[in-house]
């Protein structure tokens, strides 16, 4: 399936004008919001810890040379960065060329080893296999998927070892559970969590006063992780019963879903989200 960027229109709304300024796409993927900001005039800085993306990046820097750098890094690697931006956008989740390639194993439509590494190095699911307890896998299954016969399941992969995806497959009863069940082993694998707590903290310090930070969601515990450090982002600081209190240092902007013509053409913007902030200091 070609990859087609998800609410893109909403984000490069929710950005304004960017003509001649320097913005993070911090998950450069097959490079579509990146090439949609340097035909709006602006100078970018992409992530993506995938090296099979790296092609596409170096395709990019030629037709748009001297306004665009990659860095095959996870976006967490921002933190390293000393100068300022003026805006950040986040596309979390998996991209649409990574669940399409079998040998990635990210999907339970194609037989292939249980790797779902988004960078390609470190141990796969497979090998974390071994390493995880019945309780940990456990812990995994309802915390990334809120699956509700994760202990059983835990504890037939731990008897099993399934090596390939459709070995996986084939211990989940509920069909209903299979989806879940798989993303939940990619985001603990892969530490998505925590790449997305490691860079928004580092959001305020990267921006510019008017700088905005935009993320778009892809499924509840990543949604809801947003949300929350938005919310304190533009959360007034101190006791609202004394007269003085600290200004926020963020104004949210309305959050957004994909319109109906949108899930036409993409069914796969149907669980997204953008939330958005704008620095004001």
């Amino acid at each position: 399936m070609k990859h087609i960027p998800v609410l893109l229109g909403a984000v490069m709304d929710a950005l304004g004008d960017i003509k001649d300024s320097h913005v993070i796409d911090a998950t450069f993927g097959a490079g579509g919001y990146s090439r949609e900001f340097l035909t709006a005039g602006a100078f970018v800085t992409a992530f993506d810890r995938d090296a099979n993306v790296i092609d596409d990046a170096n395709a990019l820097d030629k037709e748009f040379p001297g306004r665009f750098e990659f860095i095959n890094k996870p976006f967490s690697s921002m933190c390293e960065l000393t100068e300022k931006f003026d805006a950040i956008v986040f596309d979390l989740g998996i991209s649409s060329m990574q669940i399409d390639t079998p040998e990635r194993g990210f999907s339970f439509r194609f037989d292939a080893p249980l790797d779902m590494r988004m960078s390609n190095t470190g141990p796969t699911v497979y090998d974390m296999f071994s390493v995880w307890s019945v309780s940990e896998i456990t812990k995994i299954l309802k915390s990334f998927g809120d699956v509700g016969p994760a202990a059983a399941i835990a504890k037939a992969i731990k008897q099993e070892m399934p090596r390939t995806t459709f070995e996986l497959k084939n211990l989940i009863h509920n069909p209903k559970d299979i989806a879940p069940v798989f993303q939940s082993l990619r985001i603990a694998v892969n530490d998505e969590l925590g790449e997305i707590e490691r860079a928004l903290k580092c959001v305020p310090n990267l921006l510019k006063p008017g700088g905005r930070c935009i993320c778009v969601t892809f499924h509840s515990i990543e949604d809801r992780f947003v949300k929350s450090v938005f919310r304190e982002w533009t959360t007034p600081v101190g006791d609202p019963r004394m007269p003085v209190m600290v200004s926020p240092g963020f104004e949210l902007l309305r959050a957004k879903t994909p319109t109906s013509a949108e899930l036409e053409s993409n069914s796969r913007a149907r669980s997204a989200h953008i939330r958005g902030v704008v620095k004001s200091y």
